[in-house]
């Protein structure tokens, strides 16, 4: 049995734009504008869908990580935390002062 061709988000979105162009670009007839009008809405489902799975796996994602403590360096700080050093500067030094 073949498997069905999986379209990917851009392929779908592709389709979808060429949908709206022929919409807009007129001359159909009222039940082949109706035809493509339902076209391009099962179009836009789907591509609703893939986004709402995608923020999903990135939310799945960004909660995982969140999870996992910090690293610490080989100085033994936590990565993250960082030390203000005012550096001296001896404006006879300067090249452009």
């Amino acid at each position: 049995m073949p498997r069905e061709k999986v379209e990917t988000f851009e392929q779908l979105y592709a389709r979808l734009e060429a949908t709206v162009g022929k919409l807009e670009a007129g001359g159909l007839s009222l039940e082949d504008a109706i035809a493509v009008y339902e076209e391009g809405m099962t179009l836009a489902r789907q591509c609703q869908q893939r986004l709402d799975e995608a923020e999903q796996k990135v939310t799945k994602l960004k909660e995982s990580f969140a999870n996992i403590p910090p690293r610490p360096d080989l100085n033994g700080a936590t990565a993250g935390t960082f030390e203000a050093v005012q550096e001296e500067i001896d404006v006879e030094d300067e090249p452009f002062g």
